[in-house]
């Protein structure tokens, strides 16, 4: 079957052909549209902008999808469109081009949970990959830890109970002058400092549980960056950078080492744009390593928001009967 996935849940615009079966697992075409340099010029994201990008390149990229692929809408068995959680502007593009789409070429509809869309990202790098595994999702929204029972049946089992890692670095990232996204250039500029230069509290909630906050960690680093303002002092970006993707990355590895515990699985799939952090990829291996665990990493061109994983995950949603029809709405959350 091939399908057409649609994601426009926050500033990339994505299409893409996905061909899925029971043996198969192939991208014929994942149409990018990159928002990064209109938003550089705001410091981060603005949803009005972001939704009228995606007005604008949505009908291009999905034409660009289908001839790359070389197929016509009469080849499509499915069109799969992220729902939710995103910006809700931003969503009402996709699933409304999606819907439209859908009903007038007589192909089947699903609107796809764009957290379950980053774990499927796996499936398509690694063909062997089935559940149940662990699956960690950190990107700009999300941290979190699920128990992957089946394809369609995902268990919570850790979050973040504010803010996200990847919002953290970007906002880190902005205030000490790196360019937009902060958290790439952050990841970068980490391995020039020393982590141990600035202390800074763990993200990762203390006790029997699997939750993390990030509010407290990017207090602590405003506080030491403008402490020194007012002292006249000069923050070491590098060692910020280093002390504050180092304090991430042993909460996250004292995390995954707690639920692999708590679970004893032995597969863990890491997903979601944040998992191209190299410092947090190499504590998950570090960690999966010593456990005799393996862990699944799709390639960085499948990390960030893109319409492959949601087309991989749309399969599986239908395949296990959904089907939406001209009703579906998006949703933030």
């Amino acid at each position: 079957m091939y399908i057409l996935g649609l994601e426009s849940s926050c500033d990339e615009t994505s299409a893409a052909i996905v061909e899925m079966s029971e043996g198969k697992r192939r991208i014929c075409a994942n149409i990018i549209a990159s928002q990064i340099d209109i938003h550089r010029l705001y410091g981060g994201v603005v949803p009005e902008i972001a939704g009228r990008a995606h007005i604008e390149a949505v009908t291009r990229i999905t034409h660009e999808a289908l001839d790359t692929a070389g197929l016509t809408l009469r080849d499509i068995g499915l069109c799969a469109v992220t729902s939710h959680p995103g910006l809700i502007g931003a969503l009402l593009v996709g699933v409304n081009f999606g819907k439209s789409l859908a009903f007038a070429n007589n192909i089947p509809l699903v609107g796809v949970d764009h957290v379950r869309g980053h774990i499927a990202a796996a499936y398509l790098e690694y063909p062997d990959l089935v559940p149940p595994f662990l699956g960690v999702v950190l990107s700009g929204g999300h941290t979190s830890f699920y128990i992957v029972r089946d394809y369609t049946d995902f268990e919570e089992i850790g979050a973040t109970r504010d803010d996200a890692a990847g919002e953290a670095f970007d906002k880190i990232g902005r205030v000490i002058g790196l360019p937009y996204p902060g958290g790439a250039a952050l990841d970068k500029l980490a391995y020039e400092g020393d982590k141990k230069a600035y202390k800074l509290p763990s993200p990762a909630l203390a006790g029997d549980t699997l939750d993390f906050s990030f509010s407290g960690l990017k207090t602590a680093a405003l506080n030491c960056i403008h402490n020194a303002e007012q002292k006249g002092e000069e923050i070491h970006r590098a060692d910020l950078a280093a002390s504050f993707t180092g304090v991430i990355a042993d909460g996250f590895a004292a995390k995954l080492k707690m639920a692999l515990k708590q679970t004893g699985i032995k597969t863990v799939v890491l997903a979601g744009g944040v998992s191209a952090n190299s410092h947090l990829r190499a504590a998950a291996q570090a960690v999966c390593d010593k456990r005799g665990v393996r862990l699944c990493l799709p390639p960085l061109s499948l990390c960030g928001d893109n319409a492959a994983m949601i087309a991989a995950q749309g399969y599986y949603e239908f395949l296990a009967g959904q089907r939406d029809g001209t009703d579906l709405n998006a949703s933030a959350v």
